[in-house]
């Protein structure tokens, strides 16, 4: 086949970039030489995977299914290259994760931080996908690992428990469900609210935890992703239900949570990893790191009493 692994860079670089001009710079190309690295690819691999205007760059039917492919290769080699000599000599390499956005955003910051001060030449790069996406992400190898809830995983998929968080009630501190220690389900029903998709994984654990209630939740706004559904609290829209995780910090000028209870419903957040997989160096490093962090946040562990 007529192709090299820096042609497949330059197209990996080009579909990360959308330009031409953009990922030259990125990988110190000239521009004409990066266009005949494409022509070369394309040649050999005998289809298009670029469409190109006078404006913009995309990527054709063929260019999207095979540009995880082309950055597995490259991830694949780039570890096999590095090895267990370099992080033993030189301590780097790179670390791929799939973790679900509340992990991300509000745990994940201070398990890195601690994990860059040991090794400070190891990359991260984190997939923030569902816990679905993250899921397909790992057994597909396009992960290391990742970080999950548990709701019928895979039999190829080993889960390692981690953290059983509750959901909360978010809401604005002015409002009357502010004033109380705790709220019952029961009592959201004279309030509008704010609940995410039925795909969601947290959705149907939400769904589950009340399947044996006379009252069902009547979902006023539906929105993808935590973040906006605080965004609309935060506006004044209505209140929600959370994991705990999702929360800002009790010092928040706005939003306060307060425990869910008459069910306590609570998910699970876990490690996974592909069944009989080895892992990079690198990567079991970053698990060492977050296992230790988490095995130190025992508050988090158990969901309030009912």
């Amino acid at each position: 086949m007529n192709y090299e692994l820096q042609d497949i860079r330059a197209f990996v670089k080009i579909a990360e970039h959308g330009s031409f001009h953009e990922a030259a710079d990125a990988i110190h190309l000239s521009q004409p030489a990066l266009t005949r690295r494409m022509q070369k690819l394309e040649e050999g691999l005998g289809t298009q995977l670029l469409d190109r205007t006078t404006r913009r760059v995309s990527l054709t039917a063929v260019g999207r299914d095979f540009l995880p492919k082309a950055q597995r290769l490259l991830d694949d080699f780039e570890r096999s290259i590095l090895g267990i000599q370099e992080l033993a000599e030189r301590q780097s390499g790179q670390v791929t994760l799939a973790c679900i956005p509340t992990a991300a955003f509000y745990f994940l910051p201070i398990v890195i931080r601690e994990f860059n001060q040991q090794y400070p030449k190891v990359r991260i790069r984190i997939l923030d996908h569902s816990a679905h996406e993250g899921l397909e992400a790992v057994l597909r190898g396009e992960a290391d690992f990742g970080i999950s809830m548990l709701s019928g995983q895979s039999a190829e998929i080993d889960f390692t428990p981690l953290v059983n968080e509750p959901f909360v009630l978010a809401c604005r501190r002015d409002h009357p469900l502010a004033k109380q220690e705790q709220v019952a389900w029961r009592e959201l029903s004279d309030y509008r609210l704010i609940g995410v998709g039925r795909m969601s994984g947290n959705r149907v654990l939400l769904d589950h935890g009340l399947a044996n209630l006379d009252w069902r939740p009547s979902w006023f706004y539906e929105v993808q992703h935590l973040s906006t559904s605080l965004g609309m609290v935060e506006a004044g829209l209505g209140v929600s239900a959370l994991p705990s995780l999702a929360m800002p910090a009790e010092d928040h000028p706005i939003l306060v949570q307060r425990p869910l209870v008459d069910p306590v419903i609570s998910r699970t957040l876990g490690l996974v990893r592909k069944h009989g997989s080895s892992l990079s160096p690198a990567a079991e490093k970053f698990i060492d790191t977050l296992l230790r962090h988490w095995s130190g946040n025992a508050s988090l562990i158990k969901p309030p009493s009912e």
